[in-house]
């Protein structure tokens, strides 16, 4: 791998294969280390820090560091009917989180109930064969090799199956 100074961006370039964090800004790297760090240990680690029981009703939603108005802020979605539960755990959540980085990241800790019927999405279920053909048949029509025509045609039976 050679090395050489680029002035515009960085201060040196590697060329070849670079890992992911070489590739980002400094800027982003600053914002990732500082926010995304804590809100990706702590969804890591959620089971424990909560335990068996909450960890089936609530998920952190996001993290919100703290800045000259306000403190930092840990979004708790909790299932409607466990709210109770999550009000009188929050002291200890907000200390196993506190002693597991060593220093106080959190201050606050926010619920939002959310009704457990909203989470589950349902799949449209597609019989027809015929459906995505039809979708793109118009598209398909356009194509004047009938090889690729055809192939696009299983390509897409291929796709409604998954």
């Amino acid at each position: 791998m050679q090395s050489r100074n680029n002035i515009k961006q960085r201060n040196k370039v590697i060329q070849g294969l670079r890992s992911f964090q070489d590739t980002l800004p400094k800027n982003v790297k600053k914002l990732i280390k500082k926010k995304g760090h804590i809100f990706s240990e702590t969804l890591n680690n959620w089971k424990y820090i909560v335990g068996n029981d909450l960890f089936k009703v609530c998920y952190p939603k996001s993290f919100k560091n703290s800045n000259k108005l306000s403190t930092s802020c840990l979004l708790i979605m909790v299932k409607r009917g466990h709210e109770v539960d999550m009000e009188y755990s929050k002291n200890q959540i907000i200390e196993k989180i506190n002693s597991y980085f060593g220093y106080s990241v959190i201050e606050k800790v926010k619920l939002i109930s959310f009704d457990d019927n909203q989470t589950n999405f349902k799949k449209n279920k597609i019989n027809n064969n015929d459906t995505i053909n039809n979708k793109y048949m118009d598209k398909f029509i356009d194509i004047k090799n009938d090889k690729i025509k055809k192939s696009l045609i299983e390509l897409s039976k291929v796709f409604k199956k998954k």
